[in-house]
């Protein structure tokens, strides 16, 4: 099997017109190569290669869906990803049947396509071994989104089976070779190399995975404030409307208002239209308007700091506050239902460093620390302060701890302390490679049941040499 070019996809869903807006979005080739053959035969030039499409299946309810899957599996053409319906009356629901694909192909990636609540996101989880194999795609779904899930989706199947291949091979090599290791310093150094590439490798991998949650997330926080916007700005046009109906009716009546019969039909022309109920609501309208706007541009402006996708890669003096305010509302969705997050800065100065990264670590240390939290809702204490010509972070948790025999590998890349699935070990490692590129230190404290503390000491200025 070439596992480089798996883009093979199943859709489960018991609508077919569904089907046919896949297939319009995710094999599109067919009817463009067969246009280019027409121009190549009637000009004589070569037709271009075709772009890479996606293999796409159909099935209509679950229990289909898994008789196509396994027999993919046995065949040794597996599907990379399944894109499943919640609701597929009278058979097996999206949950049911993203139990049995998994049972059968623990490897497939899955992306769930519903309209409806059926069930909480937490009711999920519990029937569920999630790891970082599931999405969701709320309909009515856009087609960009379905093409970038399903490339980043069938790219990462790939990746991981690649890496996985090769660790294998690695891990089998490393112990062969420990036996006559003063012989096998050069082999050993090259050993080293591939488990650096195979490192990379998975990193993008994890980015790719979250590529789809992260444009979720945006799209869902930046469609809230534009939905309510637009709604307000109907009802004010509506009021607006009204407003102009009675006023005209006013200007008109004017000359002949010593009529009773005209200043009861005014009368009744302003209470069947509620003027002063418009005329009080429509101050209101516009400050929810305006909240709506400075929201949206919140949620840019953060996203924009925390990735800094506007800079280039330099060295750059950099408010270390505003960097750890970002990095809080990028991940303040995942820390809220676990601790209470408490901010207790010191007067910092600028520093030099590169932002990205120094937002990357600070969010690496507060995910963990939230992921260390057992049972009850704890605490996350992010403190910052100067020594000489230093500035320090400190992330402080009231999670479980770490063992005193785990504290020297922590570091130590793929290392992990978390159930298998929920880490690779490269948070901690990438963090600390990232310190020690800006000349800085991580400290650890820790003990069991009481809490860790990470200290980031960072220099004010970097060496010319950096």
């Amino acid at each position: 099997m070439n596992l480089s070019q798996n883009r093979r996809i199943l859709l489960i869903d018991d609508t077919p017109a569904i089907h046919e807006d896949f297939r319009k979005i995710l094999a599109p080739v067919a009817a463009s190569s067969a246009l280019a053959e027409v121009e190549s035969a009637l000009f004589g030039e070569v037709a271009p290669a075709p772009a890479l499409g996606f293999e796409l299946d159909s099935a209509y309810q679950g229990e289909e869906g898994l008789a196509i899957v396994r027999a993919a599996r046995l065949r040794g053409l597996p599907y990379a990803l399944a894109f499943v319906d919640m609701r597929m009356p009278p058979g097996w629901d999206g949950v049911q049947t993203i139990e049995h694909l998994w049972q059968d192909d623990p490897l497939l990636q899955i992306v769930i396509c519903t309209a409806y609540a059926d069930y909480s996101w937490d009711e999920v989880l519990a029937r569920l071994d999630v790891g970082d194999r599931l999405l969701i795609l709320k309909k009515p779904f856009d087609p960009i989104e379905v093409f970038q899930l399903a490339n980043s989706l069938t790219v990462k199947w790939q990746m991981t089976q690649q890496a996985a291949l090769k660790m294998a091979a690695l891990e089998s090599a490393v112990q062969a070779r420990t036996v006559e290791l003063s012989l096998a310093n050069v082999a050993l150094q090259a050993e080293m190399a591939e488990r650096k590439h195979l490192e990379s490798q998975l990193v993008q991998a994890e980015k790719l995975a979250s590529i789809g949650q992260l444009a979720a997330g945006v799209a869902h926080e930046i469609n809230n404030p534009i939905g309510f916007i637009l709604s307000n700005l109907g009802t004010l046009d509506d009021y607006h409307q009204a407003l102009l109906s009675m006023l005209a009716a006013y200007e008109g009546a004017r000359p002949s208002i010593a009529s009773p019969e005209t200043v009861a039909r005014l009368d009744r022309l302003g209470e069947t239209l509620a003027l002063d109920l418009c005329k009080e609501d429509m101050p209101v309208l516009m400050r929810e308007t305006r909240e709506g706007i400075v929201r949206v541009q919140r949620i840019v402006r953060d996203l924009r700091d925390f990735a800094r996708v506007d800079s280039s890669q330099d060295w750059q003096w950099t408010n270390v506050h505003q960097g750890i305010d970002s990095t809080l509302a990028i991940v303040g969705a995942e820390l809220r239902p676990r601790a209470e997050v408490v901010k207790e800065y010191g007067a910092l100065p600028e520093i030099e460093c590169l932002p990205s990264q120094i937002n990357q670590v600070v969010m690496n240390l507060l995910v963990n620390a939230a992921q260390a939290m057992v049972g009850e809702r704890g605490r996350i204490t992010i403190r910052t302060g100067t020594e000489d010509d230093r500035v320090w972070i400190e992330v402080a948790d009231t999670g479980g701890g770490i063992a005193r025999e785990n504290l020297s590998r922590i570091f130590d890349p793929f290392f992990t302390t978390k159930p298998v699935g929920q880490g690779r070990g490269l948070g901690l490692s990438l963090s600390y490679g990232i310190v020690q590129k800006h000349r800085g230190r991580i400290d650890v404290r820790s003990e069991i049941g009481q809490g860790s503390s990470f200290r980031i000491v960072l220099p004010v200025r970097q060496p010319a040499a950096a």
